[in-house]
C-alpha cells in the first residue's frame, strides 16, 4: 500500500512538474530573437517552433512571437493582418499570467506586449486604447524595476518611456493629465545611455533593439543627428543584413537630408526572402528618386507603395508627391488625378498626411520654383536650391503664401549651409510674415531658430524661440513641432 501511495505521488509531480510554465531565454529563443530582430520573420518562426517543440513549456516563444506581430502589424498596417493578429496580444497575456510571477520576465513580458500593442493601436487609429496599455505598461516596468533593480532589461524599456512621456505634444496632453504620468528627456536617456554600455549577458543581447530606439531619441529628442551617423559608424551597424538596422539608416537619413547615402543603403540591403516584404522600400525610395527630381523614377516607386501597401498611414501624403511630380512634368491631368486620390484616400493621423489634405482641398497648384527649391532643399541639395531662390525677393510672388513659402525656404538653405546669420534673418521674416496662419512656415522657422541658438550655446535665445513655436495657434505639422520644440526646452534647461 505504501509502495503505490509512493508511485502515484510520484506520478503525480511528474505530471505537474511536466506542465509548470518557465521563462528559458535558452540558446534557442535568443538565435530566435536575434533573427526577428534584424526582420528576419521566417527564420525566426522556424527557431519558434524547434523551441516550442522541444520545450513545450517555455513562454519566452510567446514573448518572440509578439515582436512578429509587432513587426508585421506595425510596417505594413495591413487591416486584415490586423483583424487577425490583434486577439494574439491578449492571448500571450493571458499565458504569461499562466506562469510564474516571482521571475522579472513576468511584468517585463506583460510590459513588453502592452507597448507593442499601444503602438500599434496607434497606427490603426485607436489612440485611447493605446493610452491605456501605456499606462499598463509604465506601471508594470516600473513596479519590475522596484521588485528587480538588476534586472537589465527593464532599462531598455523605462529609458525610452521616460523620453517620450517627457515631450508628449499638447495634442496627447490627454494621455499624462488622464494618467498622471511624468517623465524625464535627461535620466531617460541616460537610462539608455548606461544600458548600452552594460556588460550584462540581457543587455548584450538587447543591445541591437535597444540601439534602434536609442538613435531615434538621440536624432528627434536630442536633436544630435550628426551623432547618430557617427554612432552608426562607429558601431558597425549591419546596414545590409539587419533591416530594422537598414530601416534605421535610411529613415534619418532622408530626414536629414542625406539623400544619397539614403539610396545607396535601400539598393545595398540583402534582399533574401527570409526577410520581412514590407512596402516601405519603396516608400523610401520614392523620397531618394524625387529629391533627386528623377520624377519617372519617384512616381514609379510612389505608385508601387500605394499598390502594395494595406495601411493608411502616409498615403496621402504620397498621393500628394506622385501628384507634384506629375505637375513638374506638365502632365495636369495625372498631377489632378492623384490630386483627388490624396483627398480620398488614407486617413489624417500623421502630420504629413493632415498637411497633404489640407493643400489638396485647396485646389491650388504650388508655385513651380518654390517647389523645386522645397523638394532639393529636403534632399540636401543646396546649392542647387539657392540657385533657384537667387536674386529673388518677396515682391516676386505676390501670393501671401508664396512670399512667406519663398522667405522660409531661404532662410533653410542658409541654415544647411550653416551660414546661421542669413538663416536668422530670414527665419524671422518667416515669422513675421506667418505667425497668425495656418501654414507650419512660422512655426518650423522659430524651431529652426531656437536649434541655431542652442547650438551656440545662447540657451536663453533658444528658450524663448522654442516657446514662440509652442505659442503659436493650429497649424500644420502642430504636434511634431511641438514635441520638438519641448524637447528644446528640456534640454536648455537641463532637465
Amino acid at each position: 500500500m505504501k509502495k503505490a501511495l509512493f508511485t502515484i505521488t510520484i506520478c503525480l509531480f511528474s505530471i505537474i512538474s511536466f506542465g509548470q510554465k518557465v521563462y528559458d531565454f535558452n540558446q534557442t529563443c535568443r538565435e530566435a530573437y536575434t533573427e526577428i530582430i534584424k526582420l528576419k520573420l521566417v527564420t525566426g518562426k522556424e527557431l519558434i517552433a524547434k523551441e516550442r517543440q522541444q520545450n513545450p513549456t517555455n513562454l519566452i516563444p510567446d514573448l518572440l512571437e509578439g515582436y512578429i506581430d509587432f513587426f508585421t502589424l506595425f510596417f505594413n498596417e495591413d487591416p486584415t493582418e490586423y483583424a487577425g493578429r490583434k486577439d494574439n496580444f491578449d492571448k500571450r497575456i493571458e499565458a504569461f499570467d499562466s506562469g510564474p510571477a516571482n521571475t522579472p520576465f513576468y511584468r517585463y513580458s506583460k510590459a513588453l506586449t502592452y507597448l507593442q500593442r499601444a503602438a500599434v493601436k496607434i497606427k490603426f487609429g485607436e489612440r485611447y486604447g493605446a493610452g491605456w496599455d501605456f499606462k499598463k505598461a509604465n506601471s508594470l516596468i516600473k513596479d519590475n524595476k522596484e521588485k528587480y533593480p538588476a534586472f537589465q532589461p527593464n532599462n531598455m524599456l523605462t529609458g525610452p518611456i521616460e523620453v517620450v512621456i517627457g515631450t508628449i505634444p499638447s495634442g496627447y496632453k490627454w494621455l499624462t493629465s488622464l494618467f498622471g504620468m511624468k517623465g524625464s528627456i535627461s535620466e531617460g536617456m541616460q537610462v539608455m545611455r548606461s544600458f548600452l554600455n552594460s556588460n550584462d549577458p540581457y543587455a548584450k543581447l538587447l543591445n541591437s533593439e535597444a540601439t534602434f530606439y536609442y538613435c531615434y531619441l538621440m536624432f528627434y529628442v536630442e536633436n544630435k543627428p550628426e551623432q547618430v551617423f557617427k554612432l552608426i559608424q562607429a558601431k558597425k551597424l549591419d546596414v545590409v543584413n539587419n533591416h530594422l538596422f537598414t530601416y534605421l539608416a535610411t529613415n534619418l537619413a532622408l530626414n536629414s537630408k542625406q539623400t544619397d547615402y539614403a539610396g545607396k543603403v535601400i539598393d545595398a540591403r540583402n534582399i533574401s526572402p527570409e526577410y520581412m516584404q514590407t512596402a516601405a522600400w519603396d516608400f523610401e525610395m520614392g523620397f531618394v528618386q524625387l529629391h533627386k527630381l528623377r520624377l519617372d523614377e519617384a512616381i514609379k516607386h510612389f505608385d508601387q507603395f500605394l499598390n502594395t501597401y494595406k495601411g493608411k498611414f502616409y498615403v496621402k501624403d504620397v498621393s500628394q508627391k506622385i501628384s507634384w511630380a506629375y505637375y513638374l512634368k506638365g502632365d495636369k491631368s495625372q498631377a489632378e488625378s492623384y490630386r483627388l486620390l490624396t483627398i480620398k484616400n488614407g486617413n489624417t493621423e500623421s502630420d504629413a498626411d493632415k498637411k497633404a489634405y489640407r493643400d489638396a482641398k485647396k485646389g491650388l497648384w504650388p508655385n513651380e520654383i518654390l517647389l523645386k527649391a522645397r523638394i532639393l532643399n529636403d534632399g540636401g541639395y543646396q546649392k542647387e536650391a539657392l540657385g533657384l531662390l537667387q536674386g529673388k525677393t518677396i515682391n516676386d510672388f505676390p501670393k501671401p503664401e508664396d512670399a512667406l513659402d519663398f522667405t522660409y525656404r531661404l532662410a533653410r538653405v542658409y541654415d544647411d549651409m550653416g551660414r546661421d546669420d542669413e538663416a536668422i534673418k530670414y527665419y524671422q521674416q518667416a515669422i513675421n510674415l506667418g505667425k497668425t496662419r495656418t501654414e507650419y512656415y512660422a512655426a518650423r522657422a522659430a524651431l529652426q531658430m531656437g536649434n541655431i541658438y542652442e547650438n551656440r550655446n545662447q540657451k536663453s535665445l533658444a528658450i524663448a524661440a522654442y516657446k514662440e513655436c509652442l505659442d503659436m495657434g493650429d497649424h500644420e505639422y502642430k504636434d511634431s513641432l511641438d514635441q520638438r520644440a519641448k524637447s528644446g526646452i528640456a534640454r536648455c534647461k537641463g532637465e
